[in-house]
């Protein structure tokens, strides 16, 4: 299954959806961005950017608070990067107020998304504040002064509000 996104304005997004009513088009909107978001075998976006959905739990929701891990990651740490999701402990998705997970894998470019979905802000500060989450970052976190020779770049964090559209 592929992922996705398109950015543009709330007007630009609103006509994509329209377009698509088949297509089960999730919004979400920060201060001054707005994203489209598809899981489909096809892209819709003319100017989208597309993933690979390397691993998925649970179901995105049309209300919750999304963060996006944007992570740049060598050719040859491709596959060390993949195994460490794939066998994560899963202790995230034990967390109170977690609805989804997502690991995407670009097909072009090296930058990574591993984009979680929380029922609030709250609820995703809490997990950044947990013992849990220094276990899952232990080897390679925030606060880990060596990065893993897979990096190659420095990551970003976006943050976002799912966003209704009015019918």
């Amino acid at each position: 299954m592929k992922v996705s996104m398109t950015n543009g304005t709330l007007n630009y997004l609103a006509k994509l959806d329209k377009q698509h009513p088949d297509a089960h088009l999730l919004f979400m909107q920060d201060q001054d961005k707005t994203v489209a978001y598809y899981e489909g075998d096809n892209s819709i976006f003319e100017e989208g950017r597309e993933y690979e959905i390397v691993d998925s739990v649970g179901s995105l929701q049309p209300k919750g608070y999304v963060v996006m891990n944007n992570i740049p990651v060598a050719d040859e740490g491709r596959p060390v990067f993949e195994d460490r999701f794939k066998n994560r402990a899963g202790n995230v998705e034990n967390m109170e107020g977690f609805q989804a997970i997502r690991i995407l894998r670009p097909v072009k470019g090296n930058t990574y998304v591993v984009l979680t979905q929380w029922r609030n802000a709250q609820d995703f500060e809490d997990w950044k504040n947990s013992q849990s989450f220094e276990q899952a970052h232990k080897n390679s976190g925030p606060k880990h002064e060596k990065k893993p020779s897979f990096i190659d770049g420095e990551a970003y964090i976006t943050k976002y509000q799912m966003l209704q559209l009015e019918e």
